[in-house]
């Protein structure tokens, strides 16, 4: 039946449903929390490393983007060679070693060092996840178990800045970190004493790193693919650069203080109602017409926003917080049907294709958007001249992948098995 789990799974399983759920979420939102948590202590961070640019700050957050995106295409083989449990636990073991180095590095370089380390090992948790729930069920199902978790996890980049400023009154930086090593023992715990090996026996496969030439090959070969693949590059460039910049515009700019986990807060939960929305407006008007609609009003408003703060010199809190609330609505609805088109065509790779999509985009976002966060010039201008510049580009890679046809939804893409 549609949704169970296989039989020879299911001896093994030892989960509820509801026990996945919840373990899938909290393996998504550890790398929420490991970015989220360390806006608000960027400014004590810069302070204490002694910092002379103060925009190197932004490295915290962007090497960390960056290493999780560049490793997540190395975990697919990994965990069909040696099981999903095996790489997600050492994947575990490695994120508690990186974040005590963060703990007791006293240069900046090795405290960088660490966080690219955590990069790394957080990369595990997302495609493991997705290919766990994968092993476990099926069709609808399986679908409704990610979702679900996808939604108990939005709430994490929503508390995480707060949780962080709670933190920082009561303990220095350095505490964040602690905070992270407790939750990451206490989901290793739980991975080791409840999660079953989910991968059968007979399906691991060699381990052959000439295989990601061959998945990054056949990837390319969809149109589809690399052109929706560039366009939510784009917009989560802009989000890479907004996270790694938020901490200086709110509270150097317009002077939040130890309120600005706030605004961030609200932006996030902005994101989070649209891919909750998501699903029901999809039914009505299709993935193509309401993300290609969301897309280019992303590139309207963040053009808006920009036109508003050079004219009034910077403009108000209110004024652009509500530009940005807009735009990062509209974010919400691209990632959840961009990333649903590339793998329509996909069939039994669709696995390998998360990890090409999620190492595709984050990387390039990791570095674009660094990038652009550091024209902080001390006033949100060019930050936000640099989300509208993505939004743009986005459009246009969409644009060119249709063929100029815009908002109609053409027949489905012949899928070609990966051999």
């Amino acid at each position: 039946m549609d949704g169970a789990p296989t039989p020879a799974v299911k001896e093994r399983a030892q989960l509820s449903k509801i026990e996945l759920i919840g373990l899938v979420a909290s393996v998504m939102a550890m790398s929420a929390l490991s970015i989220d948590m360390m806006i608000a202590a960027l400014g004590d961070i810069g302070a204490d490393f002694n910092l002379t640019n103060e925009n190197d700050r932004q490295l915290v957050v962007a090497v960390f983007m960056f290493a999780t995106g560049a490793s997540q295409l190395f975990y697919g083989p990994l965990s069909d060679r040696f099981g999903r449990r095996t790489v997600f636990l050492w994947s575990l073991i490695g994120f508690i070693a990186a974040t005590l180095l963060c703990v007791v590095a006293t240069a900046y370089s090795l405290f960088i060092a660490g966080r690219a380390l955590q990069g790394v090992a957080a990369a595990a948790g997302r495609v493991v996840a997705i290919a766990l729930v994968r092993d476990l069920f099926k069709g609808r199902e399986m679908a409704s178990i990610m979702s679900t978790a996808m939604t108990v996890s939005i709430v994490s980049p929503i508390i995480a800045p707060s949780l962080g400023q709670l933190i920082l009154f009561f303990a220095p930086w350095r505490f964040v970190f602690v905070v992270l090593l407790i939750f990451a023992g206490l989901l290793f715990a739980w991975v080791f004493w409840r999660l079953p090996e989910t991968l059968k026996t007979d399906d691991r496969r060699p381990l052959s790193f000439g295989a990601i030439g061959n998945m990054l090959s056949h990837y390319a070969s969809y149109r589809t693919a690399i052109g929706y693949t560039i366009g939510a590059m784009c917009v989560m460039a802009s989000l890479m650069a907004y996270l790694t910049s938020s901490q200086q515009v709110y509270v150097d700019t317009y002077g939040l203080g130890a309120k600005f986990p706030l605004a961030l807060g609200s932006v996030a939960f902005s994101v989070g109602l649209a891919a909750i929305a998501n699903a029901n407006l999809v039914r009505r008007f299709g993935t193509r017409r309401l993300s290609h609609c969301a897309i280019i009003a992303f590139a309207l408003i963040n053009t808006g926003n920009a036109i508003y703060l050079s004219l009034t010199d910077g403009g108000s809190l209110t004024g652009y917080l509500a530009f940005l609330i807009a735009a990062y609505f509209m974010m919400g609805l691209i990632n959840s049907n961009f990333s649903a088109i590339v793998m329509e065509p996909m069939g039994k790779m669709a696995g390998t294709a998360s990890a090409v999509y999620g190492f595709a985009t984050m990387t390039g976002a990791a570095l674009l958007g660094g990038l652009a966060a550091r024209l902080y010039d001390g006033t949100a201008i060019p930050i936000v001249v640099s989300f509208a510049v993505f939004g743009f580009i986005g459009v246009f890679s969409v644009f060119v992948t249709e063929r100029g046809r815009l908002f109609t939804e053409p027949p489905t893409e012949t899928v070609r098995e990966l051999a």
